[in-house]
């Protein structure tokens, strides 16, 4: 999607640039959806990458006049390998930023796929989103009970109360 679509579109970094803490594209006046997934890849203020574009697709299908992107893991990596590589890859910031995205968002949208076990971040994550009254959604669930990344599901895919939260 071009630039200047959005009303607003911005992204937040960490002063070394490699952190992506948030993301976000607002087309009009009204609600967003949050979508918490792994980690960032190349998308920033104004350029999408593939899983981006499908978010923001799937926002403006279900109504949404905004979409805010979230992860558990705020290092920016093209590859698990990398992300894993990452001694820190949290980030110092990301927890608050993850929460306070989340409370203001109309519908939570987990989306971190099977690697979001990676130092146990998927439990730390779950806590934080309990801890704070928030009751996610998701597209779907990994046989390990996972919340299923957007990348390659099915648009007909509706979120769901996340089973079992």
């Amino acid at each position: 999607m071009q630039p200047e679509y959005f009303r607003d579109s911005g992204a937040n970094f960490s002063p070394c640039g490699a952190y992506r803490y948030r993301l976000w594209r607002r087309w009009r006046s009204g609600p967003g959806v949050a979508f918490i997934m792994l980690n960032p890849s190349t998308a920033d203020a104004t350029h999408n990458d593939p899983t981006i574009e499908r978010c923001h697709r799937r926002a403006v299908d279900m109504g949404f006049a905004a979409l805010d992107v979230i992860n558990i893991f705020a290092y920016r990596a093209t590859d698990p390998r990398n992300l894993k590589a990452c001694a820190q890859p949290v980030g110092p910031e990301n927890d608050a930023v993850l929460i306070e995205t989340a409370r203001s968002a109309a519908m939570v949208i987990c989306a971190w796929g099977s690697h979001g076990t990676h130092q146990d971040r998927h439990q730390e994550v779950t806590k934080l989103l309990k801890q704070h009254g928030i009751r996610p959604h998701v597209l779907s669930l990994t046989m390990k009970g996972l919340p299923g990344h957007p990348l390659y599901l099915s648009y007909r895919k509706q979120p769901v109360p996340w089973p079992n939260f």
